[in-house]
């Protein structure tokens, strides 16, 4: 796991610049709320707000992301308003909060602004669990928030807005349908249930931190659509807890809330929750637990049996969430898999026709922003089929399949890319051959979307056979016929059957 977060490939040095940015911007956050007077408690909630606006809103362009994180407030501050005055009144409480937490799962439909807004307002309520949040502490935290929102926004779109030099790239929509078959719906229904679930069992292991599980149920589900993303999700979830616990003992407690290495450890957790989130989620959740452990310490509340239970907790939330997806309407590891698998065809689909219109002479064509669309596609892929070629899988030839179709679609992105850096290039001449190949390219992929008869789709690449590729562009387009060609006999066989030679 240490080898795939510090060498996973960080293309434009992204995710560097992305967990600097938080750091930055989570850090003017609570400077500006110490400087201006407020509490240790409204402190914490000011940066927990900076650190959600940076972390997760993810609109396509720059002004989407504006407009998006000026909108966290509506989402968040009547949410913190209700928690408050229900702080004493745990039935209407618990009760809200499980609403709160279906509508923030239904909101995904909406897109990554429904997302991050879902996000924002369940969060809200959870910190103000966290802090038992009262009503004469609103004003304060009111100010913190808005504060600590216009600070975030202050670096991202001021003073490091990186995201202006990059081509826009439009988050994929998860596969959707109609009322209860719209994933969306039936996420909210199972979060709702297994929230439920970790609530009651939360609060009969403690009837201060209940909301630990309600969390961990709750981030179980994020960026997850089908059972076996969320099994896995639960797994990594529990291990990055513990291992960040096991760290808490030996960083977290004998700190006893101390200033200065306190703030340092928060600002390397809060780098590490930017950096490590796209590649690994286990270490993502290690940040989070040894931040959280150092901010027990600030507060003055931290012991070993506290962590302990924050242990027990994750382990009721994450059972919460598993028979969700297990019980309550569950949605297919295959059923997702088969619909992301075609979202990225029919962009390998889009990013020749665009490279071909450019090498045809077409200035107004351009790829790019194609290509950066497909590594969003095949990570989206990538997690989906987590489960399939997870270590512990017992599945051997769903396995085989799910690693066989990775390598074929990494193929596919090499091949595209490396068409698309020819395109882009001012001297590449127009040649026949191009056409031809990118056709036969569009060709393919259409046949893989129609799941034409296989052994006839073979006799016809057999006849075929590709021109000598004196072309670098035609080098990359037959190499992305081959890979398509042989992305056949996983895609259209039995999903149980062992793959055909």
């Amino acid at each position: 796991m240490l080898k795939r977060v510090f060498v996973a490939p960080d293309p434009g040095r992204v995710r560097l610049r992305f967990a600097s940015r938080a750091v930055v911007g989570v850090g003017l956050a609570v400077a500006l709320c110490g400087l201006v007077g407020h509490s240790l408690v409204a402190a914490i909630t000011g940066g927990l707000a900076a650190l959600l606006a940076l972390f997760t809103v993810t609109d396509a362009t720059v002004r989407q992301q504006a407009v998006t994180t000026a909108l966290l407030p509506a989402a968040g501050l009547p949410v913190l308003a209700v928690a408050a005055v229900l702080h004493d009144q745990p039935l209407a409480r618990d009760l809200v909060f499980l609403a709160v937490m279906g509508a923030g799962v239904y909101a995904r439909r909406w897109g990554p602004r429904g997302h991050a807004l879902g996000v924002f307002a369940f969060m809200t309520f959870f910190a103000a669990q966290f802090l038992h949040t009262v009503p004469g502490q609103l004003p304060e935290l009111y100010a913190a928030v808005l504060l600590s929102l216009a600070a975030a926004s202050a670096v991202r779109f001021g003073l490091w807005c990186y995201e202006r030099r990059l081509p826009a790239v439009a988050v994929p929509a998860p596969p959707e349908g109609r009322g209860l078959a719209r994933i969306t719906t039936r996420q909210a229904v199972q979060a709702t249930l297994g929230g439920a679930f970790a609530l009651g069992l939360g609060q009969v292991l403690s009837d201060q931190r209940w909301y630990w599980a309600v969390g961990a149920t709750w981030w179980v589900f994020v960026n997850t659509t089908s059972r076996g993303e969320t099994l896995v999700r639960g797994f990594r979830r529990v291990l990055g807890t513990v291992i960040g616990i096991a760290a808490g003992f030996l960083v977290a407690i004998p700190l006893e809330g101390a200033g200065a290495p306190t703030a340092a450890i928060v600002a390397v957790c809060v780098f590490g929750i930017f950096y490590t989130a796209a590649v690994s989620y286990s270490w993502m959740m290690f940040f989070v637990t040894v931040m959280v452990g150092v901010l027990y310490g600030v507060l003055g509340v931290l012991d070993a049996s506290l962590l302990w239970l924050r242990v027990a907790e994750t382990a009721v939330g994450a059972l919460g969430a598993v028979l969700a997806v297990l019980l309550v309407l569950p949605v297919t590891t295959h059923a997702v898999t088969d619909a992301w698998i075609r979202k990225a065809l029919r962009c390998v689909h889009a990013c020749t026709a665009e490279a071909a219109e450019r090498l045809a002479g077409s200035l107004g064509a351009d790829p790019a922003p194609r290509v950066a669309e497909l590594d969003v596609l095949l990570g989206r892929v990538r997690l989906s089929l987590a489960p399939l070629v997870h270590p512990l899988s017992p599945l051997k030839a769903r396995k085989a399949r799910a690693r066989q179709v990775l390598a074929l679609l990494d193929d596919c992105v090499r091949e595209v890319r490396g068409l698309a850096s020819i395109a882009a290039d001012p001297a590449a001449s127009h040649d026949a051959r191009l056409s031809a190949a990118c056709s036969r390219v569009e060709d393919a992929v259409e046949e893989l979307l129609r799941q034409e008869n296989r052994q006839a789709r073979e006799a016809e690449r057999a006849a075929v056979q590709p021109a000598a590729a004196d072309h670098p562009a035609l080098a990359h387009l037959h190499g992305l016929e081959r890979a398509l060609g042989d992305l056949a006999a996983p895609l259209h066989s039995s999903p149980r059957a062992p793959i055909a030679a």
